[in-house]
């Protein structure tokens, strides 16, 4: 019983101490009572915010050069198919020239 009763009691120590774990975050600066602690805490939001800021413009610029790649990629497409559309046309307006072992067609029998 002693043993159990020790294993619950370190358990609860261990996981009280997780919880005091400091998260990053904002922190409400108001209720700090000196002027030291509460420079500190908004230092830390600042720090925070800074952190943040430069991480979604790393995101936001990865994600402006992948769209910037894609667009490159989609505008060598349509250059390829311009170009193929334009060679159909070409070939579809000049006439071909008569091969030499055409027949003329026959009129269907009747």
């Amino acid at each position: 019983m002693w043993k159990s009763s020790a294993v619950v009691a370190v358990t609860l120590m261990l996981v009280g101490q997780a919880v005091a774990q400091d998260v990053p975050g904002i922190e409400i600066c108001t209720a700090e009572k000196t002027m030291e602690r509460r420079t500190s805490c908004l230092q830390s939001n600042v720090n925070f915010l800074m952190r943040s800021i430069a991480k979604l413009t790393q995101d936001s610029q990865h994600k402006m050069d992948a769209a910037n790649r894609q667009i490159d990629a989609l505008k060598a497409s349509v250059v390829s198919l311009q170009a193929k559309v334009h060679e159909l046309q070409t070939a579809k307006a000049s006439p071909h020239p008569a091969k030499p072992h055409d027949k003329p067609k026959e009129p269907a029998a009747k």
